[in-house]
């Protein structure tokens, strides 16, 4: 009776129900004897797996790793505030309970885990590591957390071994997800070794060339310069060292994290942090300290290891590298230097072969040779302090592998974060789609890329919130091989070339742009404006639709082939809706310029020449918008404010454009005007920069004069001009 009193009363006390107290192997009592409670503990769970945490509390485990009950030192029954789930319903990590609040949503998580706790006992919050070992966090000011081990028992089938634990090698699947009891697969043979922490956070002390380990936790081997991480947990660093590296080796399950708590370390001879085989590996910044990383300014060390079954070698390729999935957390300061002069192997800040997240608000500062943030699969930003000097890239995703892109990697998402790059090459580069968006903050992004695009992917860019000012000085300031959206934010781009490019199409809907200084303001195949304010500078063409082979009937979505501007392209517009001002001076301009069509239907359009400019000539010519003159107005062949293929139509919205030379035009007024004046109709008005001799207009404006805009309401581009309108 005693094994169906454990194994069914206690659990029975753990859900509320009545328990009858007194039955055993001879007459009825009052109550249990009180050595049926504390009998060996190994036997207090009855039938169920019995661990404890070294401090005589006993912890009593279904097959599935369930926590049903634990018994105290004293002999107090204790019950797990999420109610254990009952294991013929259970199979496999996923449907382990997890602490949820009375709406139903995830508590926080404590102590810097990643994930909820699967049960609670009053401060204690207990979790599984990757290798399926159970611990608990204190959730007090020190997170103390404690690993729990199999109690011993006389038989042999129960022993754990003191130091590491075998795990089948017969197959690469977690064990978590096996149907087999999870503490028989820690007690199984096999030729695999893997390490098991001892429940002790280790602590590394770096001075010079000496190192102390305290809580050595069995999973930190110091033997020579290389400080081997070998097994999932925490593991404090702090020091100052120039004589060391650090090497996570853990088991492909593990989770590693790194604290970094006023860290100096600079590598003889490799990188500073070196993680090849883990499952995740985190850097967390310690709240209140200041960390330095350098790597060696060549490479002597040539790694050969296994992954995934294929032999490979490897060469470390920067300051931190990482094999694995990379997360750095926390609030404290970073700086990382990269001084490996041969660039063609290594020089990148912070690079790893998977994915790279940054989130909370840790303060990283790099300096590099060559890319200062490499995620080859993914780079994700949700805040923190970000200040990249690179040779090559500041921030790069270059997956190549084309059956990861179909899968939606090599992606960069920045949700958060104020980020500043000052590059050689591209400012953020990403071999598929790029977002910007905003999260728990708002992205501030600063770009200034001197040979380099400023922002560039090679399939979809998304901009839906964010302030950015990007800058580059010889090459396009936001690209995009095939789409550009633009959902909101406030955009500024200074560029040598384009201003904002797409190869196929750009679509503005919402937010604000100020492309301030380009060659071409903006240019794509399809250009579509449906909203936001833009104001656009170009000394080639402000808007420029072009780029599209002819017969082209990609419009731009998913998918869409690439491709540069071609001549004898094609090119469509349509301003639907929103505020935009276009401008362009030079010697041989367009401010709108369409190698197709242009259709207006809606939206407020503003064009201007500010100053003087010869345009494509002043040769005659009988435009597609209209005749060789109306009103005084006469057309060229080449150019001015307006040059379309196949004409431009307007059918709704306003527009006015301000210039001495027009290749075509809905209806024009040849009338000097001047910079002191505002022009239009009584509904819509604006005052132009410069001064000429024709005056453009359609939509709702039938006519134009002088326009006195007391009363009025005005939108404001960020170029500090006003367009005025009731």
């Amino acid at each position: 009776m005693k094994s169906f009193f454990q194994k069914i009363g206690f659990p029975l006390l753990c859900t509320g129900s009545v328990v009858l107290f007194g039955c055993s192997d001879s007459d009825s009592s009052s109550g249990p004897e009180e050595a049926d409670i504390l009998e060996p503990v190994n036997s207090v769970c009855g039938d169920y797996q019995p661990l404890e945490d070294g401090l005589g509390n006993t912890y009593c485990l279904d097959d599935f790793g369930n926590l049903v009950y634990s018994v105290a030192a004293d002999g107090t029954i204790l019950c797990p505030e999420t109610p254990a789930v009952s294991s013929s319903s259970v199979e496999g990590d996923s449907l382990l309970p997890a602490l949820s609040s009375s709406s139903g949503e995830i508590e926080t998580y404590i102590c810097g885990e990643t994930t909820a706790p699967l049960n609670v006992l009053g401060s204690k919050y207990f979790y599984r590591d990757a290798l399926g070992m159970y611990y608990y966090e204190m959730n007090d000011s020190s997170c103390t957390k404690i690993y729990l081990t199999v109690v011993a028992s006389s038989s042999s089938s129960a022993e754990l071994p003191s130091d590491t634990v075998s795990v089948s090698s017969s197959s690469a699947e977690n064990p978590l997800n096996s149907s087999s009891s999870w503490i028989e697969i820690l007690k199984s043979s096999s030729s695999v070794e893997v390490i098991v922490p001892n429940g002790s956070a280790p602590l590394l002390t770096f001075s010079g060339s000496a190192l102390t380990v305290e809580n050595n936790n069995n999973c930190v081997d110091t033997a020579g310069t290389l400080v081997k991480i070998l097994c999932a947990g925490d593991y404090t660093l702090t020091g100052t060292t120039s004589n060391y590296e650090i090497f996570v080796s853990a088991d492909a399950f593990d989770k590693v994290y790194l604290y970094l708590s006023n860290l100096s370390l600079t590598s003889p001879d490799d990188a500073a942090i070196y993680a090849q085989s883990a499952d995740k590996v985190f850097l967390m910044l310690v709240d209140g300290t200041s960390n330095t990383l350098g790597d060696a300014s060549s490479r002597t060390k040539t790694w050969s290891y296994t992954d995934e079954g294929e032999y490979k070698t490897d060469t470390t390729k920067a300051v931190v590298y990482s094999k694995k999935d990379l997360t750095i957390k926390g609030s404290g300061y970073l700086t990382v230097t990269a001084s490996c002069a041969d660039t063609s192997y290594c020089g990148n800040g912070i690079h790893t072969t998977k994915d790279l997240k940054i989130k909370d608000a840790p303060n990283i500062s790099i300096s590099a040779k060559k890319h200062a943030i490499k995620g080859k699969r993914s780079v994700e930003v949700e805040g923190g302090i970000l200040n990249l000097t690179a040779g090559g890239d500041g921030i790069k995703a270059d997956e190549d592998d084309a059956t990861k892109l179909a899968e939606g990697k090599g992606y960069i998402a920045i949700l958060g974060g104020t980020i500043t790059i000052t590059s050689k090459d591209d400012g953020i580069q990403a071999s598929n789609y790029i977002v910007i968006a905003d999260s728990a903050t708002t992205p501030s992004i600063t770009v200034n890329a001197s040979a380099g695009k400023g922002i560039v992917s090679d399939s979809m860019l998304f901009i839906h919130a964010g302030i950015l000012n990007v800058t580059s000085t010889s090459d396009d300031g936001i690209h995009s091989n095939l789409s550009i959206v633009f959902n909101g934010g406030q955009t500024t781009v200074s560029a040598g070339d384009d201003g904002i490019h797409a190869d196929s199409a750009l679509h503005v809907n919402n937010g604000y742009i100020n492309v301030v200084k380009a060659v071409e303001g903006m240019e794509a195949g399809y250009m579509y404006f449906d909203g936001g304010v833009t104001s656009t500078y170009g000394t080639d063409d402000g808007w420029n639709a072009a780029g599209l082979t002819s017969g082209s009937t990609n419009t731009g979505g998913w998918g869409g082939p690439g491709g540069g501007m071609q001549s004898n392209s094609t090119g469509y517009l349509y301003i639907r809706g929103g505020y935009h001002y276009v401008s362009a001076s030079g010697g041989d301009i367009d401010v709108l310029d369409a190698n197709g069509t242009a259709t207006q239907t809606g939206g407020v359009l503003i064009l201007e020449i500010p100053t003087s400019s010869s345009g494509g000539g002043s040769m005659p010519f009988a435009g597609p918008g209209g005749g060789s003159s109306s009103g005084g107005c006469s057309t060229n062949g080449t150019g001015g404010l307006i040059d379309t293929d196949n004409g431009y139509t307007i059918s709704g919205g306003v527009m006015l454009a301000f210039g001495s030379q027009t290749e075509e035009y809905p209806n024009c007024t040849a009338t000097s005007y001047t910079n002191t004046n505002y022009y239009g109709s009584s509904n819509a008005a604006f005052k132009p920069q410069g001064s000429g001799s024709m005056i453009l207009y359609g939509g709702s404006i039938s006519s134009v004069s002088t326009v006195d805009v007391s009363g009025m309401n005005s939108v404001t581009f960020l170029n500090g001009l006003s367009y005025y309108y009731k």
